[in-house]
């Protein structure tokens, strides 16, 4: 199928690697003679006509910047059909035939209505630090926030043993595992605290001091956040409260999202983006990019729109032993 002119845009949280992604997108596109046009900040930006014609040069130097350069945002209108229909005229005035989205279930649920109610071809590619997207082991982003996050609670490791310290370091995630794992595991956390698993605080305790009683002054306890941000403090205020323990709290917070991609956001956003624009040519939608035994593959849409935390509950075990 032929496309001489296709869209794209990023909607949701910003991920290290979009960028890499947008320019393979309008690299590739360009190198099959198709125009394309990003769309600024998200949904909400389509609905408002924010275009900006793409050429070599509008993607040029941005492999190495984090965030997106077309920016992103979270639309509340998108949910109603009435305004999907609009966007799809919006489009279509613009000569827009297809649409390519990176973000995470969110967007790949606007993506699949344009779709169902309208027959408009959309390809999503996966773009969230969280890893917690159906139907992919790999989201772009999420590479980069783990080591952001090895990288901080590393240096917060120095303080707790120079000051002979408890930390709860709390990283992002929402209701996704695998940032707090995998730090927790590279980083030789003394515990992992799930935001799906109540706090057992009463073992918590006897882990801390189990290691106080064979020399241990200083324990890294490993938070995910959960829905909001500043459990910790809950579980810093239970600790002192009931048993006596002084910890201290250092919330990542956004500094996960930020920063310079990975080489492997950047390698897998860059396959990521050309396979998006060929999958379109070659008349396979709606799909979604995505990671499956260690290659970029392409899946049905309806495989992606759900959470899924799968990709790394599996190690909650080899944290737990290597913490003891």
């Amino acid at each position: 199928m032929s496309f001489a002119h296709i869209g794209i845009l990023c909607s949701g949280g910003d991920a290290p690697g979009m960028n890499c992604a947008i320019r393979a997108v309008v690299r590739t596109a360009i190198y099959n003679g198709i125009k394309v046009t990003g769309i600024k900040r998200g949904y909400a930006g389509l609905l408002r006509g924010e275009f900006q014609p793409m050429n070599l040069s509008s993607v040029g130097n941005i492999i190495q910047r984090g965030g997106t350069i077309l920016q992103t945002s979270r639309c509340a209108e998108w949910q109603k059909k009435e305004f999907r229909a609009k966007a799809v005229d919006i489009m279509k005035h613009q000569g827009i035939e297809a649409l390519i989205i990176i973000g995470g279930d969110g967007s790949f649920n606007g993506a699949k209505a344009l779709w169902d109610e309208h027959r408009f071809p959309v390809v999503g590619i996966p773009g969230t630090i969280d890893n917690d997207i159906s139907g992919t082991e790999y989201t772009i982003g999420f590479d980069t926030a783990v080591q952001t996050g090895i990288e901080a609670v590393d240096r917060i490791r120095d303080t707790a043993h120079s000051h002979a310290r408890t930390f709860l370091v709390e990283v992002m995630g929402r209701n996704s595992s695998a940032i707090a794992l995998k730090v927790g595991v590279c980083t030789g956390a003394e515990n992992i605290l799930l935001s799906h698993e109540k706090v057992n605080h009463q073992k918590l305790s006897d882990d801390i001091q189990r290691g106080m009683a064979r020399g241990k002054d200083s324990s890294i306890i490993i938070v995910a956040e959960g829905p909001t941000a500043g459990r910790s403090y809950d579980i810093q205020h239970v600790l002192k409260d009931l048993f006596h323990l002084e910890a201290h709290v250092a919330i990542l917070g956004h500094i996960q999202r930020g920063g310079s991609p990975s080489a492997n956001d950047r390698f897998v956003a860059s396959q990521m983006g050309n396979m998006a624009v060929q999958t379109l040519i070659d008349g396979h939608f709606p799909t979604v990019t995505v990671v499956r035994a260690g290659k970029v593959l392409m899946a049905p849409l309806s495989e992606c729109i759900t959470k899924s935390d799968h990709n790394f509950v599996e190690y909650q075990k080899l944290a737990e032993t290597l913490s003891i």
